[in-house]
């Protein structure tokens, strides 16, 4: 490559485009299609229609703004290539677990939890004590998206008529699964980038644990007055739900794609959804050796064949779509540039102010890219950087429970308990959401600005 075409190179990879036709048309397109995604409810239009079309047509129009100006196409088709695998990332990640998700429940795995909880008489108060904090012990290990789909799941099983307790229920759960995973380096995507960026150790995401349940214990708390009295229906008489043949086996291979996954990305330098994929491809072996071996229930009748393209069939597609969509616009606005506004205000206002901003910018585009922008700019954190990165660790992450879709587990939930819990819901209840938040970051202040508790 000569000298010039490097500067030219240099010089698009620096350009500003948030002022052009392009930027701004951009930006009305992605605020009107993010008006419909949280008017979900009023226009009975699924989330995963104008999330898919803004985010594919930005890039259209970034394709159509370069060819009429003579820019470097190359450039275009490189940013796109990155886009691309940061999204499949996600979308082949999420792919799989919802197939697992679906062959345990094929495999009665959350009737039977669902039958040894409701059978036990606990009400429904502390049914929703349990699930959250399941939630936010399991989100550290097998990371806030799988937990909250999995959560999520053992609700309908409980209750699915009864949305006085699912839907403050299903906001307890996407808060403590994102709580739970802002204290692991691998209990969510932003925390996982930060620690390979190298912003800190393993060790010191552990020091966020008390931010991270104080908050949620505060958010449960004002969300449980929400909760109705009473237990969950069963009959006495109703017969035990046994989980199906091959289930335990299923649950113990999801334990064992999850731990793929972490090792995949750690130790083989791989991305995280290809040990994921690997974890999908030993599922289908095993349901294949299932389907060569005739099995009989208990009165003698010949079982249906198992089959993994039925699981596939049956899970969240505009779940992904929208998150295809969702991932691509806010890849096309930071390639315009809006994207690298905010982090010139650390110089301007300090860091603590704007990383407790990053959580509120979080939950409206998502904590994913938002971090990423943090990430690529590297701004001055002062002379507290340290604690400073753990501070917008626990924000980007928390932060993301304010609004439904602001992370990958409300997501996920949405898609789970469509039409139950919804944006309109989820924002009726996000006061406690907010207040949990501020505990969070109350806890920050005083652990690591006024002890130096893990700074």
């Amino acid at each position: 490559m000569t000298e010039a075409v490097q500067v030219t190179t240099e010089a698009v990879q620096h350009l500003d485009l948030t002022t052009t036709w392009v930027g701004i048309l951009s930006f009305i397109i992605f605020v009107i299609g993010y008006y419909f995604i949280a008017a979900e409810d009023k226009y009975d239009i699924n989330k995963a229609k104008p999330s898919l079309f803004m985010g594919t047509f930005i890039f259209i129009l970034i394709g159509i703004y370069y060819a009429m100006n003579g820019l470097d196409m190359n450039h275009l088709h490189h940013e796109v290539e990155i886009l691309i695998f940061e999204i499949a990332g996600i979308f082949f990640f999420l792919f799989v677990a919802m197939t697992y998700i679906e062959a345990m429940i094929d495999r009665q795995v959350f009737s039977a939890l669902r039958y040894n909880l409701v059978s036990k008489g606990y009400n429904y108060k502390k049914l929703f004590w349990i699930t959250g904090f399941l939630a936010f012990f399991i989100s550290p290990i097998a990371d806030n998206l799988t937990t909250a789909l999995i959560l999520s799941t053992v609700l309908i099983t409980i209750d699915k008529e009864n949305k006085a307790f699912v839907v403050p229920s299903a906001v307890s759960i996407v808060v403590a699964a994102n709580a739970g995973g802002a204290w692991s380096p691998f209990g969510d995507i932003t925390t996982l980038m930060v620690w390979v960026d190298g912003k800190g150790a393993f060790v010191d995401f552990l020091y966020l644990f008390p931010a991270s349940i104080l908050g949620w214990l505060i958010t449960g708390f004002f969300l449980s007055r929400f909760i109705p009295n009473g237990n969950p229906p069963f009959a006495e008489d109703e017969k035990k739900v046994e989980i199906a043949p091959g289930g335990k086996m299923i649950m113990a291979l999801f334990g064992f794609t999850i731990a793929s996954a972490v090792l995949s990305h750690q130790v083989l330098h791989l991305p995280a959804m290809w040990g994921m994929m690997f974890g999908l491809a030993v599922l289908k072996l095993y349901v294949y050796k299932m389907s060569r071996e005739v099995r009989y229930d208990s009165a003698g009748v010949a079982c249906p064949t198992v089959n993994v393209f039925s699981f596939i069939a049956k899970i969240e597609n505009d779940t992904l779509l929208f998150f295809f969509g969702i991932l691509a616009a806010v890849g096309g606005l930071h390639f315009l540039g809006f994207l690298e506004y905010f982090t010139a205000l650390y110089t301007q206002f300090g860091a603590t102010t704007v990383n407790i901003g990053v959580g509120f910018l979080s939950a409206i585009i998502d904590n994913v890219p938002v971090m990423s922008a943090v990430l690529k700019s590297s701004p001055d954190m002062g002379i507290d950087a340290h604690a400073q990165w753990m501070l917008v660790t626990l924000t980007a992450g928390v932060g993301g429970s304010l609004i439904s879709f602001g992370s990958a587990a409300g997501v996920g939930v949405m898609g789970k308990l469509h039409g139950i819990y919804t944006f309109a819901s989820h924002m009726k209840l996000a006061w406690t959401v907010l207040i949990g938040y501020v505990v969070s970051v109350a806890v920050w202040y005083v652990q690591f600005q006024i002890f130096g508790f893990g700074a």
